[in-house]
């Protein structure tokens, strides 16, 4: 029961094709149609066998760099098969959403971003677990490291000095390392600064009546003297109090110069409505990225300003109210759904038909014993399966067995290393001794047609022989009689790239047509 119960955050298995691998995607809502039907609104993963070959590259150079500044390499002891499949475990994360019906989910999985601490053959260890480091845009076709890393690692770790022994002198310049701005033993009681923080609101809260542009964003003296009352005009009190020595005159006469009342401003006064409006709209699209709202919402605002502002932000009305909304709505939607186990048979299952292997994706029955009913697996090479599954192009009459069938649809690859990933993949199986040779042209043609096994992709890596017809003219079918001891077939056809003397053969045709 629980294993069928999927939750808003679950990772899952989407089925989207029979023959194609599962998608990968991260639940985040889960709704229920007008007709009764339940969709899942879920966020796109990507495997290797997705993106360009050079992304791939990028992808694989960002792993030499990690790999590179760890004090222990982890991945030097790999294996060949070790390394191949360890690429069928890492996906790309994705900001692309998309709603499918609930009822292609066919079972849970784990996708956890990569942490350089741990070692990545740990994932081989695991069942259905996948790991990221790298995000994908498929608009832009980018790869980019994913901001959400935890700092873990010798890069980020301090450097702690020795602990001075008693006696011994500080000999570094505290002045370089930090800047005293307020002092707890000062002259001042707690009762004078209190005074001089009410002065300091007071004065901004005049200032504010004073200047055009205040008044229009705070049109009453109560929202006035809360703009007054916030922490930049405390800040700029206390501050102004400590540079002339916490003398009250002194500080009181900086507060309003001549020119007018000091007006001290933050990010929520700066900050005009249509711009907050933004904000929240960006908020919404992108969360706490803050790098992508100033890129595509506020390019005019420096990234320490949207940060200030988000942070004054959460603490307004507008926020609780928004918080209470999202509150409303998250209960009106479907917390989890019961999704039944998946039992219909697959297309590319293979059947028995009266003792005869037949194909029920199209190859028709009788034909795929007659083609490939002894060969064995594409990936393991295994002869003997509870349950075949045809693989890649019906022509080409590849199988897999149970198991290799589950690999592939899981991790969108084979188990083993092909030819193209390297040499030291091994040679398939030789044929049956059983099989019956023909030394007719056309199954000559078709054992030249077997597909090489690839890594991840049912197309063949070697294309189908296309058939033509050669076809002679009378005079040179009257040449290969009449001219014996000029062409001289078998010396020609044993020295293929030897011309043969066309004009002299020619000639002693005409000559005998002419006697």
């Amino acid at each position: 029961m629980a294993a069928n119960m999927y939750r808003v955050g679950d990772y899952v298995f989407i089925e989207n094709s029979s023959s194609n691998p599962y998608l990968i995607r991260r639940i985040e809502e889960l709704n229920k149609t007008a007709s009764g039907n339940v969709e899942a609104k879920v966020v796109c993963f990507y495997r290797r066998r997705d993106i360009s070959h050079s992304l791939i590259q990028l992808a694989d150079k960002h792993a030499q760099d990690l790999e590179e500044e760890k004090e222990s390499p982890s991945e030097a002891d790999l294996t060949d098969k070790q390394e191949h499949q360890l690429r069928h475990r890492e996906l790309f994360l994705s900001r692309q959403y998309e709603s499918l019906p609930a009822t292609h989910i066919r079972g849970k999985c784990s996708v956890a971003l990569l942490n350089e601490t741990e070692a990545v053959l740990s994932y081989l260890d695991k069942e259905d677990m996948f790991f990221y480091s790298l995000v994908y845009d498929p608009t832009q076709k980018t790869l980019l490291a994913d901001k959400g890393e935890i700092r873990v690692g010798p890069r980020f770790q301090a450097d702690v000095p020795d602990i001075l022994q008693e006696g011994d002198s500080d000999e570094r310049d505290q002045s370089k390392l930090e800047e005293k701005l307020w002092d707890p033993d000062c002259p001042l009681s707690s009762k004078q600064i209190d005074q001089f923080l009410v002065v300091a609101r007071a004065v901004g809260t005049f200032a504010r009546a004073l200047d055009c542009s205040s008044s229009v964003r705070q049109p009453s003296l109560h929202a006035s003297a809360a703009a007054a009352s916030r922490d930049i005009t405390l800040f700029h009190a206390m501050d102004t109090l400590h540079r002339h020595g916490y003398d009250l005159s002194s500080a009181l006469s900086v507060l309003v110069p001549s020119g007018g009342p000091v007006l001290c401003r933050d990010e929520m006064e700066e900050w005009s409505a249509s711009e907050a409006a933004m904000f929240e709209e960006a908020l919404e699209k992108y969360g706490k990225d803050f790098n992508d709202i100033r890129q595509d919402f506020l390019p005019w605002k420096s990234l320490t300003s949207i940060i200030e502002y988000y942070y004054m932000w959460k603490t307004t009305d507008r926020y609780v109210q928004q918080k209470r909304l999202k509150a409303a709505e998250a209960e009106s939607k479907l917390k989890q759904v019961y999704i039944p186990t998946y039992n219909k048979p697959n297309p590319n299952q293979i059947s028995v038909t009266n003792g005869k292997m037949a194909t029920v994706n199209g190859a028709g029955p009788g034909a795929y014993h007659a083609a490939g009913g002894g060969r064995a697996c594409e990936s393991c090479y295994s002869t003997q399966s509870a349950q075949w599954y045809s693989w890649g192009p019906p022509n080409m009459q590849c199988r897999l067995c149970v198991s290799c069938w589950m690999y592939w649809k899981k991790y969108g690859g084979l188990k083993m290393p092909s030819r193209a990933e390297g040499p030291e993949e091994k040679t398939p199986p030789s044929p049956v001794p059983n099989e019956p040779r023909s030394r007719g042209h056309g199954p000559r043609q078709s054992s030249h047609m077997v597909p090489v096994r690839n890594s991840g992709s049912p197309k063949s890596s070697t294309k189908t022989k296309q058939a033509f017809l050669l076809q002679a003219t009378r005079l040179t079918k009257l040449a290969r009689h009449m001219c014996r001891d000029i062409i001289r077939l078998r010396r020609a056809a044993r020295r293929p790239f030897v011309p043969i003397n066309c004009g002299a053969i020619k000639a002693a045709c005409k000559s005998s047509f002419n006697s």
